[in-house]
C-alpha cells in the first residue's frame, strides 16, 4: 500500500507505485541522472566514513526535516550496514542521538549535520572543533556537511511534490537489501513489492 485515505495527491502526475524519490525521477530521467550520480558519490564512497554512517547522516536529517520517505529508506539502509534488523539502533540516532552507542565522533558530526539543516551558517567553529577532537578529520567533516546540504535538497523534492510513500516497513528493508548490492541506480525496473 502506497497512500493513507488522508495523504493528499502528488503535485504533478508521476507513475502509480512508484514511491518518494524514484517518482519524480522516473518523470525526469535527465534530472534523475546526476540526482543518482551525487547520491552514489556520496553514499557509496569508501573514503573516510563508512557507508552505514554516510547513511546514518541521510536518515537523521531526513528525520529532522520530516520527509517519512527518506528518513525510513535511509534509515533501512544505514540499519543493514549496522546489522540492526529491528531499527531499533536507528530509531535511538534519530529520537536522541547523544543517548545512542554512536561513537563520540558520529554524535560531534550529527551536530554538524543538524546544523546544516537548519542552515550551512548554523555551523559552529566549536562544533567543528569538538569533531576533530572526537577523532574526525576534514574530510569526515566535507562530506557530513555535503550529505547533510544534499539530503535537504532530496527531502524537499520529495516532499515539494508530495510524492508518496509506503507504510509497509518490509518494502523499505527489500530496497534496503537492493541498494546496499547496487547502489542507487533509479533502475526503472524497480519494484516496491
Amino acid at each position: 500500500m502506497f497512500r493513507h485515505s488522508n495523504e493528499p495527491m502528488p503535485h504533478i502526475k508521476l507513475q502509480d507505485g512508484v514511491p518518494g524519490i524514484l517518482g519524480p525521477m522516473k518523470f525526469s530521467p535527465k534530472t534523475a541522472e546526476p540526482l543518482n550520480a551525487l547520491a552514489n558519490a556520496l553514499l557509496l564512497s569508501d573514503e573516510g566514513l563508512t557507508r552505514g554512517e554516510r547513511e546514518l547522516i541521510g536518515a537523521y536529517v531526513s528525520s529532522l526535516n520530516d520527509c517519512f520517505f527518506c528518513q525510513t529508506i535511509h534509515g533501512a539502509v544505514a540499519s543493514a550496514y549496522y546489522d540492526d534488523d529491528d531499527w531499533s539502533f536507528m530509531n535511538s540516532v534519530k529520537t536522541n542521538y547523544q543517548e545512542s552507542t554512536l561513537s563520540e565522533k558520529m554524535k560531534a558530526l550529527l551536530s554538524i549535520a543538524g546544523s546544516v539543516q537548519k542552515g550551512g551558517k548554523n555551523v559552529s567553529e566549536a562544533q567543528v572543533a569538538a569533531a576533530k577532537l572526537a577523532g574526525a578529520d576534514d574530510r569526515d567533516i566535507h562530506d557530513t556537511v555535503l550529505i547533510a546540504a544534499a539530503f535537504c535538497m532530496f527531502n524537499r523534492y520529495v516532499d515539494g511534490l508530495a510524492t508518496t510513500a509506503p507504510s509497509n516497513p518490509a518494502i523499505y528493508k527489500n530496497r534496503a537489501e537492493n541498494i546496499v548490492k547496487k547502489g542507487y541506480s533509479g533502475d526503472s525496473s524497480y519494484d516496491p513489492y
